[in-house]
This record gives C-alpha cells, structure tokens and sequence, in this order.
C-alpha cells in the first residue's frame, strides 16, 4: 500500500498508470498523483514513461499488453496519439489531442481533460462565469484551443487569438465548430488593441523572462498565465500592478489531473493534496 512519507509500494495487485512524453523527468504529474493515491489508500502507481517519438506506437501498444490502467500524454505525443488509439472522446476529436488513455482490455480510449479541467478551474478556484464576456488567447496550440473550447461551451461572447501566424486559428475554428462564438485572429503585434475582460496566456513566452504585448490592464480584468515555471510570471506581476485578478497555470495543471484520476479509478482525488504536492515539488531543486 501507498504511503506518503515513505514512498510508493509496489506489489502484484497494484494497478499503473503514467505519463507517456519526450521528455518527461520535469513533469508534476507523478508527485501529484501518486500523492493522490497515497492519501486514499490505493493501491495504485504512476511512473514516467519517457518515450522517443520514433518507438510511440509501439510504447503505446506496450501500456495496452502489461496491463496498465491508463496514461497521460505531454508533450510532443498529443496530436499523434490522437491518430493511434482505438476511439477518440469528443473533445479529443475536436481538439485532436489526447492527454488522457484509458486502457480498455486491448483497445485505448482517447480523452482529453483540458478544456474541462480549464471550466473547473474558472468555476471552482476563481468563481469566474464567462457568460457574455470578451476573451484574449495568446497561442492557437492545443493549450489555447482547449481554453477556447472551454470558454464557448461557458457562453463567452467574443474570443480573440493573438498569433505569431494568424492562419493556425482555423484550428481554433475547428475546435469550436457548432458552438455560437465570434472567433478572430490577430498578429501578436495587434493584440494590444484588443478589448478584453479575460487573458489567458497559452504560449511558452514568460518562462524566461520575456513579455507579452497585451493591451491596458486593469481591476476589472482577469489573468491567466498557463505557465507554473517560474511560480509568479512577468504578465502576472504585470497584471497584479495593474490591480487585476492574475493566476498561474497550477489551478489548470490539478483540475485537468483529477478529471484523468476520475476516469481511470471511478473516484474524485483529494485535490488539496495534489496541490501540496505540486508546490512541494516545483520548489524541489532536484
């Protein structure tokens, strides 16, 4: 059985999950699940799973045949699993991205937590209803669809996507195909110009310093840097300054995590022990 302060015990009943990316030493993900599972008394693992892209399908054939439960996907592997496991939930069509398997005998279910993950944390961490809002989205990847796809099915009124290439919003497009929301483009360098009552960064920008080219910031505002390295960003302290609401990318990182939990063991996971052990592990210097 699990225990917290000694570590995770592993025997012939305990049932693994893990998280398949290249690389994936830096990933949260095992400290906070395996904190999970500990804390409930499960007898249940999660390992990283470094995998190369160039051994994907066979590592995911692999998950199926020694009896895993499930896995998560990071980065790189996302879209290309979309196009590799067996059936694919409907927001990983839309998003086409997978960033949670569920192992079903032989055959992997494909899911995708973020948009869901990204409602959750609006709604319960920061009581925000984007009903008849404005949105701003920095990056038109699989982060920032997913936070699109979130926020139309939350009856936002208007999303704009600032892009280094503005052609890749017909992802976003895609995306959101049915829902009822006013969907633009504009280059990075426009987006200064925009109105919003929400800004979410879905870019790598901050992680080293660097700033965003967001219009004027104020009280009635609300920020979310998707970022968690470093704790507090740039945009953050500038949106702070400014005497608006700014929030990291933690809140998305454990609701997104729980959703995968709730998937694989039928139960809702402590989330005030995942946080724990997050932070425990972002201020880890190994």
């Amino acid at each position: 059985m699990a225990d917290a302060a000694a570590g995770t015990r592993v025997g012939g009943s305990t049932k693994t999950v893990g998280i398949i990316g290249w690389p994936v030493a830096h990933s949260l993900s095992p400290a906070i699940h395996n904190a999970a599972f500990a804390a409930m008394g499960l007898d249940w693992v999660y390992v990283p799973l470094p995998v190369h892209p160039l051994h994907l399908a066979a590592a995911l054939g692999g998950i199926a045949s020694t009896g895993f439960v499930g896995a998560n996907v990071t980065m790189p592997h996302k879209a290309a699993v979309a196009g590799l496991v067996d059936e694919l939930s409907d927001d990983a069509r839309r998003l086409h991205a997978v960033n949670t398997i569920v192992c079903d005998g032989e055959r992997l279910r494909g899911a995708n937590t973020d948009a869901p993950g990204f409602e959750r944390f609006l709604r319960m961490d920061v009581g925000f209803d984007p009903s008849g809002r404005d949105a701003l989205i920095f990056g038109a990847g699989g982060a920032g669809r997913a936070c699109a796809l979130a926020l139309a099915r939350g009856g936002v009124s208007s999303i704009t996507v600032a892009a280094r290439d503005p052609a890749r919003v017909e992802d976003v497009d895609a995306a959101l195909d049915g829902l009822r929301t006013d969907v633009r483009a504009v280059g990075f360098d426009r987006a200064v110009r925009v109105r919003a009552d929400l800004i979410v960064n879905a870019t790598p920008l901050g992680a080293r310093g660097e700033s965003l080219p967001v219009p004027p910031l104020g009280p009635d505002m609300l920020v979310v840097d998707l970022l968690y390295h470093p704790a507090v960003t740039p945009f953050q302290l500038e949106a702070r300054n400014a005497g608006a609401t700014a929030f990291g990318g933690i809140g998305l990182l454990l609701h997104q995590a729980a959703l995968s939990f709730e998937m694989w063991t039928g139960q809702q996971p402590p989330l005030e022990v995942m946080s724990a052990a997050a932070l425990a592990a972002m201020s880890d210097p190994e």
